[in-house]
């Protein structure tokens, strides 16, 4: 606005100046012009003050000032032609065509039928061929010019669209690699702590066995123990370090949540307007702290599923143990979620994928999908130790 400001004033000081120079030439139908011209001069400055801002206030003071003057004086006014070339530019390049074209029939229509309806100006000056033919010459260069600008912009602003995305995708693909290299790094050193715990568990059947008879041989394996435990403890201080992400914490003090936890969890979403049944059946037994916690996170995803895509939905959580499995299902009668693909650009959950990940990890099997009744459906099958199955793996 403090440039088309500028612009205006700059305008109106040589349009003053003119005047000022014809006032003084000695002609009488110039004497006392400028007091004449000076309000009609205005609207037409301030348009181009509000053009950005306030276009259709801008449009509505240019109009005025071929308007106003047919009223006042019964004749037009001329010298607003270069805030009509500013407007109409400012038409083009900065709204749609409709706001466009509706601007420009306005302001060329107002002037035309102006200058038909009343042939002479303030100053007693008819219009010829020639002014209408350069009138709408510069009007034209003002068109195109805008829609140049108007075109320039949205090419710009696609391109800057187009490498943002690009260097969101980058990212993306850059966290996934991290990831999948974390992954891999993981299995390793879990293939390696394996490892040592087995050991540790053969090296310990054995110091009990020769125990009573050769004390000596029972130290030299609790001696082996010892540093295998040692080397397996520093290995998974590894482990643990790269699957702790840059934003986590050193240390997690905070208990993790495990199967006691899934009736609260039901609870709060029961709080949340999603009305959930609890169902588990077979005896209860404890449950490996991984597995437990597996548990949790698979009802936790499924119920939050629910709350966002089910609607008004009514859920149930099932949980069977068996001697050697551990079944979780987790349905609705919901709309269940969208089956059409994702918009560009949409940032895209990754609880299924979790799951799956979670389950895979016990050797488990995960099954999700539509209910033919309506809703969705998440079923997880785990298996688990018997309770006398104390055996070191």
């Amino acid at each position: 606005m403090v440039f088309d400001f500028f612009v205006a004033l700059f305008w109106l000081f040589f349009s003053t100046l003119g005047f000022l120079l014809m006032a003084n030439s000695g002609d009488e139908r110039f004497r006392g012009l400028l007091w004449t011209a000076l309000p009609w001069m205005l609207p037409g400055s301030l348009a181009i003050v509000l053009r950005r801002r306030w276009f259709k206030v801008a449009v509505a003071l240019q109009v005025a000032s071929y308007v106003l003057p047919l009223v006042v004086h019964d004749a037009w006014w001329g010298t607003s032609s270069f805030s009509l070339y500013i407007l109409i530019y400012t038409a083009c390049a900065d709204h749609g065509w409709r706001t466009a074209l509706i601007s420009i029939g306005l302001l060329l229509g107002s002037g035309t039928l102006a200058t038909y309806f009343f042939p002479a100006d303030i100053m007693g000056q008819g219009s010829t061929t020639a002014t209408y033919v350069t009138t709408y010459v510069l009007a034209l260069t003002a068109v195109f010019s805008g829609r140049l600008v108007h075109n320039r912009r949205a090419l710009v602003e696609a391109l800057r669209t187009r490498a943002q995305v690009a260097e969101e995708n980058q990212q993306a693909l850059a966290a996934q690699a991290v990831s999948d290299e974390r992954r891999r790094i993981a299995r390793e050193l879990h293939d390696v702590v394996a490892h040592h715990v087995s050991v540790m568990g053969v090296m310990a059947t054995g110091a009990r066995r020769v125990l009573a008879n050769d004390p000596r041989r029972a130290d030299e394996a609790l001696s082996t123990i010892e540093d295998t435990g040692r080397t397996a403890l520093r290995e998974m201080r590894r482990l643990l370090d790269v699957l702790r992400t840059s934003d986590e914490d050193a240390a997690e003090l905070t208990p993790q949540p495990g199967l006691s936890g899934v009736q609260s969890l039901v609870d709060q979403v029961r709080e949340a307007g999603l009305p959930v049944r609890l169902l588990i059946e077979g005896p209860e037994r404890e449950l490996d702290p991984g597995v437990a916690l597996s548990v949790y996170r698979i009802v936790q995803e499924a119920l939050t599923n629910t709350l966002k895509h089910g609607g008004r939905a009514k859920a149930e959580v099932r949980i069977k143990f068996g001697e050697e499995e551990l079944q979780v299902e987790v349905f609705d009668d919901g709309r269940g979620p969208r089956l059409t693909p994702p918009v560009p650009g949409e940032r895209v959950g990754h609880g299924l994928v979790g799951m799956r990940e979670r389950i895979s990890l016990y050797g488990g099997t995960l099954r999700t999908g539509p209910r033919p009744g309506g809703g969705f459906r998440v079923y997880a099958k785990i298996p688990v130790d018997s309770p006398s199955d104390g055996s070191i793996s």
